[in-house]
């Protein structure tokens, strides 16, 4: 195994663990939903911007879900494993696609948060509906988007931090060149 390889992996061990401690760490209860609004989402947007899309779909996928085992929503397990991929997954491409220069990284990084509140928002939304019925899951979609929206302010506010970590830089920097 090349030692990039095994840098990546321990790379994404790191943000699944991150992803769900961040996603643990802070709880704002949400009315009438027996939900949560949490930071975990600016996690996962970075892992898909600088794991790359797979990378940062299991990451993501992983460590959101773990949140929700050790939370004991169990029955959200495989659908936040799903929906946070796929926010991750999204993020990584938006990054690889257009992430060329300081400026577009950074306006990759917002995109990748603006298809996290969408995915997140519609994705929960939808499965709910299915689990509890219309009114139901309308009523998690305001703290949905809550959600989302923190994700994108914290993952911009964090995204310089992180990926001046030269270790970091350079995974980012590979994922990017492999899009």
């Amino acid at each position: 195994m090349m030692r990039s390889d095994l840098k990546k992996i321990v790379m994404a061990a790191l943000f699944a663990a991150f992803a769900c401690v961040a996603t643990m760490s802070i709880r704002i209860p949400t009315p009438g939903t027996g939900g949560y609004i949490h930071p975990g989402d600016a996690v996962v947007i970075l892992a898909g911007v600088i794991l790359g899309p797979v990378w940062g779909f299991l990451a993501a996928g992983i460590g959101s879900a773990m949140a929700d085992l050790l939370g004991g929503y169990f029955l959200y397990v495989p659908i936040t494993f799903v929906i946070k991929g796929v926010v991750a997954f999204v993020a990584g491409v938006i990054y690889q696609r257009i992430g060329r220069a300081w400026k577009s990284r950074c306006l990759a990084v917002a995109l990748g948060g603006v298809g996290d509140i969408l995915l997140v928002a519609g994705g929960y939304f939808l499965c709910e509906v299915a689990l509890y019925g219309v009114a139901a899951a309308a009523a998690s979609v305001p703290a949905n988007l809550i959600q989302g929206v923190s994700g994108l302010v914290i993952g911009m506010l964090l995204y310089p931090m992180l990926i001046a970590v030269p270790d970091i830089r350079q995974v980012a920097h590979e994922a990017r060149a492999h899009g």
